[in-house]
């Protein structure tokens, strides 16, 4: 029995109080879905919920007396053990090992599909993550949005979203400026301007932009006037530069469906379009010389120089155009991922997005991610050969490889910094949580290798009555909880709760294998009892697969 058939027959039980005049409540107000949870103690039973204290005032009846009512109704159904009333009016349920067990033969049906849903169905989502400027390698706070945002954009499209991810390609601006300027002078021999870049990159992206200029057979762009010298740095820098993070994001697993360019925004007339249209609202006023935005109106703490004196477009008239363009483009929702420097930018985003008739934290949706801090040998590590004075993506992959990078980023709140230790992520060990997690599939894996040595067939057998063992329960309720934990996951933006789940799960596991066997032992013949620990196997290992596939990790077979 699933957690919906449950809920489905908790639903039935109340209609039918109702309709023999034992509930009195209006037929509307009996509820089609009700919550049940896992109880925070196994022995309370296997499901809980606390409907008949939600309904007993509509009722006017106590909620002792509505739950006693309940329990004796849904002790009537199949599958379902015992019930028992708790305190005030809670209702502890335990299903009959077979009700139970059925489980895995509905794991094993939906396959990929189980834990999908349809919570976020209807929605499109603009998902904006990563955006490193162009101007180096990313560093590892941008490798945490990269694992953090792929693995949200999988638990998104699972229940049902339409999600574009996006990438806001800066290629407009003074650091764009200063990288040309850095790659200009690395050619000739000279030092970094003070403001500009430095690390052994800019000098390989300075050496390359002259090799496809002679390749082209162009003029060498030492010899040319040094606006024209420092555009040529520039445009095929930034371009050599993306390309090589393009690459590195496609290594580790995450692609981008658009990369949007800032200059594009300014050449096309977006960001006047946009002040316009504000304008004909009534948000837009002049003050100094300058066109301000009246952000204050919308819970900013001042107001926003959008155009300045000079004519210039402030920092926020290119972020203005881009939330427009989103929305004109059809997007219900926009989710903005950014470091943890940003806290003061959201604050006028929203403002931006309530000035333009949207709905804060609906509409626009702003996920704020702290610091990641890598530990080598007990000691920091902040030092980049090729960067200079960063970590790179290419760095962290190079120590523990794509896997236990991704894992490892995804399974902390974004919300919260983290201390990863690299020596433990390259670890094979249990201490390891990405190990850990990958060994459990393994090991179903090799328990369903060894079994079909052994005759042990799923299609020759399932009684799901035979699942009584405690480990079994435990094991069978946590793969029930996967379906709520993906849909909690995309409702709160926290896809750090899958792996946590799975960590969970591979415990279970991890103890089940410990105590039963699949495969027979000595010359015990083939029962029953190993068909269906088999079922209950493999389901575990769809779950692994299905949980990791939404982190954008592997599923090994053998490790």
């Amino acid at each position: 029995m699933t957690p919906d058939e449950l809920s489905h027959a908790i639903s039935s039980a109340l209609a039918a109080a109702v309709a023999d005049g034992t509930l009195a409540l209006p037929a509307e107000e009996v509820p089609t879905s009700v919550h049940v949870e896992r109880p925070r103690q196994r022995e309370h039973g296997d499901w809980a919920t606390n409907v008949a204290l939600q309904l007993a005032k509509k009722a006017g009846v106590a909620p002792r007396v509505l739950a006693d009512d309940l329990a004796a109704r849904l002790a009537a159904t199949p599958g379902v053990a015992k019930v028992d009333v708790a305190g005030p009016g809670f209702l502890n349920i335990t299903l009959d090992a077979a009700a139970a067990g059925e489980l895995a033969r509905t794991i094993l049906e939906a396959g990929a599909a189980y834990g999908r849903g349809t919570a976020e169905a209807g929605k499109k989502i603009n998902l904006e993550f990563v955006s490193a400027n162009p101007t180096g390698p990313i560093h590892i706070g941008g490798v945490r949005w990269a694992a953090v945002g792929d693995s949200l954009a999988r638990v998104l499209e699972s229940q049902g979203a339409e999600v574009t991810r996006e990438y806001y390609f800066n290629d407009h601006g003074a650091q764009i400026d200063r990288f040309a300027r850095s790659l200009l002078a690395r050619a000739r021999g000279e030092e970094a301007p003070e403001d500009g870049y430095g690390g052994q990159y800019i000098q390989d992206i300075a050496d390359a932009v002259q090799a496809d200029v002679a390749a082209a057979g162009d003029p060498d762009p030492l010899t040319l006037p040094e606006a024209e010298a420092q555009e040529v740095f520039r445009a095929r820098g930034v371009e050599r530069m993306f390309g090589e993070i393009k690459q590195s994001l496609h290594e580790f697993g995450v692609d981008f469906d658009v990369f949007f360019h800032e200059d594009s925004l300014h050449e096309s007339g977006a960001v006047d379009r946009a002040i316009e249209r504000l304008r004909a609202q009534g948000h837009i006023f002049e003050k100094d010389g300058a066109t301000w935005l009246r952000t204050t109106d919308f819970g900013d703490d001042k107001d926003r120089v959008v155009v300045k004196s000079d004519g210039d477009a402030a920092y926020i008239a290119g972020d203005i155009a881009y939330y427009l363009d989103k929305r004109e483009r059809g997007f219900d929702v926009e989710i903005l991922m950014l470091g943890a420097d940003h806290h003061g930018y959201v604050a006028r985003m929203q403002a931006v997005c309530a000035a333009f008739g949207d709905t804060p934290n609906v509409n626009l949706q702003i996920l704020i991610g702290q610091m990641v801090n890598l530990l080598k040998d007990g000691q920091p590590l902040r030092m980049s050969k090729r960067a200079g004075t960063i970590v790179t993506l290419e760095d962290l992959v190079e120590i523990v490889g794509v896997d236990a990078a991704r894992y490892s980023l995804a399974r902390s709140s974004s919300d919260s910094s983290i201390d990863l230790d690299l020596d433990l992520l390259a670890r094979a060990s249990n201490e390891n949580p990405v190990f850990y997690v990958q060994y459990a599939h393994a090991r179903t894996a090799n328990v369903a290798r060894n079994a079909a040595e052994h005759g042990v067939r799923r299609e020759d057998g399932f009684d799901p009555s035979q699942l009584d063992h405690p480990t079994e329960a435990a094991l069978i309720g946590a793969l029930t909880e996967f379906p709520r934990v993906v849909a909690q996951a995309a409702e709160l933006r926290e896809p750090h709760r899958v792996a946590r789940y799975l960590e969970a799960l591979a415990g279970s596991y991890h103890k089940w294998y410990g105590e039963r066997r699949v495969t027979p032992l000595g010359e015990e013949p083939v029962g029953d009892e190993h068909r269906t620990r088999l079922w209950l196997n493999d389901a575990t290992r769809q779950v692994i697969a299905n949980g990791l596939g939404l982190l954008g990790v592997s599923a090994p077979e053998r490790m």
